[in-house]
Parts: C-alpha cells; sequence; structure tokens
C-alpha cells in the first residue's frame, strides 16, 4: 500500500464539508493517506480522528496556506483538496499515483470538477483554452488548485506558490515554471472531483487580484516580448467581461498596482517553454 499526503485549506466556516472531504480521502482503497489540514485564520477547529491539525493565525491566503501544508507533509505525491469538495470515485487516488508511477516527467495531475446536482463541469474548471469534452483527458499549461496532485519534487524545484498572490493565478506560476523545469501538467477528465458550482465573483476582490495577478504573473514569468501583450490582452478581456462599473474600476486598480508594486523575482520561462505551450494549445500572449 502506497502513502501519500492529503492537504486541506479551511478557515473553519464549513466543517460538515471538511468533515466529508476527509472521509472521502479515508475512504480511498489501496492508498495510506496522511491527512494534513491547515485552519487557514480559522483559529482551532474540530477534525476526524486520524488527521493532523496545524492552525495559522493569521489568513495566509490559498498559496500561502497550501504551502504551509506542503511544508507539514510528508510523502513524495502531494494531494490537494478543496474543503467543500470531494472525491466521488474509491480508487481516484491509486489511479493519480499509477499515472506519477508510470512517467517520472509527470509534474502535476489537475482533476476533473463536477457539480453534484447538475453533473456538470464549469469551463472555467477545464484548463485549457479550447475546453471541448470535459471528460477529455490532455496536457495542459495551468491545473485546478483545489482538485489537483502534485510531485513534491515540483513543488520543492519549481515552487511554492507565491505567497502574495493570496489569490487567483497561483497555479499558473507554478505550472509555467514546472514546464521550464520539463516537467509536464494534466488534466484528467476521467479522475473526478464533486464541487458545488460557484462563480469566483463571490470573493469581494476577485476582480481586483485576478487582474493584479495576471499582471504579476506575466511580470514573473513571461519574457517581455510576450508579456506586454499578455498583460495588454488580458486587460482588456477583464474589462470587457467584468459587468458593472464596480467591478471595472477593481480591475483597473488591479492592473495599477500589478505595475506599481513587486511580484517577487523574476524568472521568465525561456522561449522553448513557450512554444511548448503554444503546441499544448495555450500560446502564452492569451
Amino acid at each position: 500500500m502506497r502513502a501519500a499526503s492529503f492537504i486541506f485549506l479551511t478557515q473553519g466556516d464549513r466543517p460538515e464539508e471538511l468533515h466529508r472531504a476527509i472521509e472521502s480521502v479515508k475512504a480511498q482503497k489501496l492508498v495510506d493517506p496522511e491527512i494534513v489540514v491547515i485552519s487557514n485564520g480559522g483559529g482551532e477547529i474540530d477534525i476526524p480522528t486520524g488527521a493532523r491539525l496545524f492552525v495559522s493565525r493569521e489568513n495566509l491566503g490559498i498559496p500561502g496556506g497550501r504551502n504551509l501544508g506542503a511544508a507539514d507533509s510528508a510523502h513524495p505525491v502531494m494531494f490537494f483538496l478543496d474543503d467543500d469538495a470531494w472525491y466521488s470515485e474509491s480508487d481516484l487516488a491509486a489511479k493519480a499515483l499509477d499515472t506519477f508511477d508510470a512517467d517520472p516527467k509527470l509534474g502535476i495531475l489537475s482533476f476533473r470538477l463536477r457539480d453534484p446536482v447538475t453533473g456538470l463541469s464549469e469551463r472555467r474548471h477545464v484548463p485549457r483554452l479550447r475546453v471541448g469534452d470535459p471528460a477529455q483527458s490532455s496536457d495542459v499549461t495551468s491545473f485546478l488548485g483545489g482538485a489537483c496532485a502534485i510531485r513534491r519534487e515540483v513543488f520543492e524545484r519549481c515552487g511554492p506558490y507565491p505567497k502574495a498572490f493570496f489569490y487567483s493565478h497561483e497555479e499558473s506560476d507554478l505550472a509555467w515554471r514546472a514546464i521550464d523545469e520539463g516537467f509536464r501538467v494534466q488534466y484528467r477528465g476521467d479522475l473526478t472531483v464533486l464541487h458545488p458550482a460557484a462563480p469566483p465573483s463571490r470573493h469581494a476582490e476577485y476582480h481586483y487580484r485576478s487582474s493584479r495577478n495576471r499582471v504579476w504573473l506575466a511580470r514573473r514569468r513571461l519574457p517581455w516580448l510576450i508579456a506586454i501583450p499578455h498583460i495588454a490582452l488580458w486587460t482588456m478581456r477583464s474589462l470587457f467581461s467584468a459587468g458593472s462599473g464596480e467591478a471595472r474600476g477593481q480591475v483597473l486598480r488591479g492592473f495599477k498596482t500589478g505595475w506599481s508594486e513587486s511580484p517577487g523575482e523574476r524568472s521568465p520561462i525561456s522561449w522553448r517553454s513557450a512554444w511548448t505551450m503554444t503546441r499544448l494549445g495555450r500560446p502564452p500572449v492569451f
């Protein structure tokens, strides 16, 4: 039986959902799970027997909280699962580990999210420019941080997540670095995680952080000849789709902050990696 780490990030406001998520891990066959729960600014919380709790008094954001969970886990493959999601199949983890064992260059697996009521997958949850059939698997250039598995070697060589992002686009930052190091990122449409559908705009500063982090992502990871058109295209797209004057104001404020504040270390991907991303259907300009 193989061991793997399963990392949950919670603010303590969904106790029943968290217990359901952890029970879906305990139900996994042929896997010995190390279950790590990070209370991210939520204080002491009740967790099921067999899980370990780490409490951060400060809300570190999604990337900071997941970095803490990764640092406090021990196994070669780390599974990350949102606290309101759960595995729909008891052999998902075993199949994922088989996939990692078969390909040492596979760095990240992104699982398919399905709404438990409708059974459908939202377009934004399929990390392809041309979504196509959500059940179809393929190599991709980003992934879903709350429904994934990451080889520890990749996280240590290419990560951690950029803590300053707080949330939004931190997965792309890690994925682009992984691709640049020669690893593959794969979306598995046949490995399903159940997660209630909810718009990202439910977060109060979604448009601001998405816009700011998009600028930071480009400044950190893209050659300047690609970064400038990438930022311009994404800003125009965000303004067009914002839906309200307040949201458009957040987009512009995020764009300004993205340029005025430091994104952290700049380490752009190579032109070879940019071509790899283009071959995978996601030219880094878009």
